[in-house]
């Protein structure tokens, strides 16, 4: 009994010597299992109020899983709770004792008041370390919800920010892989949102992820995003993008909360056969997701308020084009008026006519101009002013109009917006006038460039060369480097392609 003592005493020692939680908890067991003789132990510690923070196991019990029966009156199995001050806040759990080559599987009672007095007197090292582990987990989410507010509090776009929070959200739950997934279509309700994108991600399979579509029926995800509520699974339910995920299983999902539902969710992932998340690392998730909705609102309320300073030179622009700018063209044409009745050349008359009606389409195209700068101030999303715009230039027309979007156009900058909706009226106006087509397709692709087609089944090479109209498509295209590309074949039907980064 002395002997065992004595190397009671040692191991005490060497677990005091540690200062790392998990560390701590190894020394604890291979020490149990050295003075009693155990097969196998297990330890796990947690905070006192339900969360894990760790769990160490060393040997293997022999038994295929199944705790063997020990001589009679003997415990095959001891289980010792950890506690200091009166709270618990662990055990340990020692199997099958085995000693000068005897297998039969039990403890006597010198063991268990050995592995007793090593946790008593161990608790102290581990508590320390314990608390140790509490305040770093807490320095870090602090440290991490700094770095994401400091992140958007800088100029910046809404995938930025989001980037930084699919990081840090990696980081902070040591996870392998994280994603936000968002609508396609964020003026969608959210009852009739159908698939999630992957709008950012962090990790070794990013680059094949962002861009994927996540259906919302029969999925994690689209449970999550329906339900509006926060889970852990031990794998996605559904994965859709061939095998970019199979090497992942444990799951944290977790939405973000709008005034109106669920503007999207925030997903980690650890490799298979990693342990599964725990509690507080989803309620860490949580209020990552809260800082990803403030990402959004933010830089929401920051497009809004360059949008209001270009609104407010538009505004100005527009009354002194018709105030000034007009005015003055209609008193040149008045002028010219009065001097064809006194002037009686043909070639000298046929050229102030020509004059005048250039002059009449300078005015047509500066009231144009000012319909589009007026036209700049609509509040109502993008999408919608696309289909009401192409709405109402073939109203009263024989011609059907499609219109279809693909993207997120929020990510579109305001001054790009107002081109592309400047681009639609155009093109669409060109078509209805002079292609005398029966239908008419508009379609916009975003991605990090916004591409739109505009398509017609009309004569074909019917728009007129040089057209002013035209040239104001390439010249937006040019502003914003972009490209603009007109293709137009007798009998074929003419072909529209307008691109441009998102931001301008």
């Amino acid at each position: 009994m002395r002997a065992r003592l004595a190397d009671l005493t040692q191991a005490l020692v060497e677990v005091s010597a540690g200062e790392d939680l998990r560390e701590i908890a190894r020394r604890i067991v291979v020490a149990a299992r050295e003075l009693t003789g155990a097969r196998r132990g297990v330890i796990e510690v947690g905070d006192g109020g339900g969360t894990h923070l760790a769990r160490v196991t060393v040997g293997d019990d022999g038994t295929g899983g199944r705790d063997r029966g020990g001589r009679a009156g003997a415990p095959a199995v001891l289980e010792l709770p950890i506690r200091l001050r009166e709270s618990m806040f662990g055990t340990l759990r020692l199997v099958g004792a085995e000693r000068d080559g005897e297998d039969g599987g039990a403890f006597s009672v010198e063991d268990e008041a050995l592995a007793d007095a090593l946790v008593t007197a161990a608790a102290t090292a581990l508590d320390n370390a314990r608390l140790r582990e509490l305040s770093e987990r807490r320095h870090l989410r602090l440290a991490a919800l700094h770095e994401v507010g400091t992140a958007l509090l800088a100029p910046t776009d809404a995938r930025h920010a989001l980037q930084v929070v699919a990081d840090r959200a990696l980081e902070l739950t040591d996870s392998d892989q994280s994603f936000l997934a968002m609508p396609t279509d964020p003026e969608e309700a959210p009852t009739d949102v159908a698939d999630l994108e992957i709008a950012v991600a962090a990790g070794p399979e990013s680059a094949r992820l962002v861009g994927s579509l996540l259906p919302v029926m029969r999925s994690s995800t689209g449970r999550a995003f329906r339900m509006r509520a926060p889970c852990r699974a031990d794998s996605l339910a559904y994965a859709p993008f061939d095998r970019a995920l199979e090497a992942f299983g444990p799951a944290l999902i977790v939405p973000l909360p709008a005034a109106d539902g669920v503007t999207g969710v925030l997903v980690t992932l650890r490799r298979r056969g990693r342990p599964s998340f725990e509690p507080d690392q989803l309620a860490l998730m949580t209020a990552f997701a809260d800082q990803a909705v403030l990402a959004l609102r933010l830089v929401a309320a920051q497009r809004e308020s360059r949008e209001l300073v270009l609104l407010a030179d538009r505004d100005r622009i527009a009354r002194d084009l018709h105030d000034h700018v007009i005015q003055r063209l209609f008193a040149a044409g008045l002028s010219l008026h009065g001097t064809l009745s006194r002037v009686s050349a043909p070639e000298v008359r046929a050229r102030i006519d020509g004059t005048i009606d250039e002059l009449q389409e300078v005015v047509a195209d500066i009231r144009t101009a000012i319909f589009d700068l007026h036209e700049g101030a609509d509040t109502l999303p993008l999408g919608q002013r696309l289909r009401r715009t192409v709405a109402d230039l073939t109203a009263d027309t024989p011609v059907e109009a499609d219109v279809q979007v693909r993207g997120r156009l929020a990510d579109l900058s305001p001054v790009v917006a107002d081109h592309l909706d400047a681009v639609v009226r155009e093109a669409v106006s060109n078509a209805v006038r002079h292609s005398g087509a029966d239908t008419i397709r508009v379609a916009v692709d975003v991605t990090d460039r916004v591409t739109v087609e505009i398509a017609d089944d009309g004569c074909g090479g019917g728009i007129p060369r040089p057209y002013g109209g035209l040239d104001n498509l390439a010249a937006r295209a040019a502003e914003v480097g972009g490209a603009f590309e007109l293709a137009s074949t007798g009998g074929r039907g003419t072909r529209v392609v307008w691109t441009a980064p998102t931001l301008d």
